[in-house]
């Protein structure tokens, strides 16, 4: 017979994100992050590879980015990208980068090793909506542009930007938004 977590199931069923430009400060201190970041990195992980890492970035790092941003979508010549650059930054109150980090192994694809990375946005998210702080999993434009990500986070041949995960404050309740109808999306199989 399993063991039930009423507290932690209705926590998931009802958990939403807060978008960042309703954050406000004070971040997460080091201390604060320690326990939500242990939280993040326990994801499935077959064969033990740590195919992630993590990049924090503070207040005092967003107008660098923001700057990074802006430069290299003028440099494209995109005036999308242009009037969106600014913004993943100027709006950041603390941001973990999660960094897909694929090692080769014959055994574990390297899509499964970026899942494991998507699983630690997820994780991560969901430990700091558990601990009292508002947060999002975001990507954008920044987030798949592989000059901009390798100048902003240092990436190494074969990584990734799974995920920036704002973290800070909520300023007022965000409603809820339309949930999925499960079983319209369910298929059972039985035989």
């Amino acid at each position: 017979m399993p063991t039930p977590s009423p507290q932690a199931l209705e926590f998931l069923r009802a958990r939403r994100s807060v978008p960042p430009k309703t954050m406000t400060g004070p971040a997460p201190t080091p201390s604060d992050l320690a326990p939500l970041l242990e939280a993040a990195l326990r994801v499935p992980d077959h064969g033990k590879l740590e195919p992630w890492r993590l990049v924090v970035i503070e207040k005092g790092a967003m107008g660098r980015l923001a700057d990074l941003a802006e430069a290299r979508a003028q440099a494209l010549g995109d005036a999308e990208k242009l009037a969106k650059a600014r913004g993943q930054f100027d709006q950041g109150v603390l941001i973990v980068a999660v960094i897909s980090s694929p090692k080769p192994h014959p055994k574990v694809p390297v899509s499964e090793q970026q899942a494991s990375a998507a699983c630690v946005c997820l994780s991560l998210v969901n430990a700091a909506l558990a601990s009292g702080w508002a947060a999002a999993w975001l990507t954008g434009w920044v987030s798949h542009d592989p000059e901009f990500s390798r100048a902003a986070f240092d990436l190494a041949e074969g990584e990734t930007v799974a995920g920036l995960v704002h973290i800070g404050r909520e300023t007022s309740p965000v409603s809820d938004r339309p949930r999925p109808d499960v079983a319209a999306l369910t298929r059972w199989v039985s035989a």
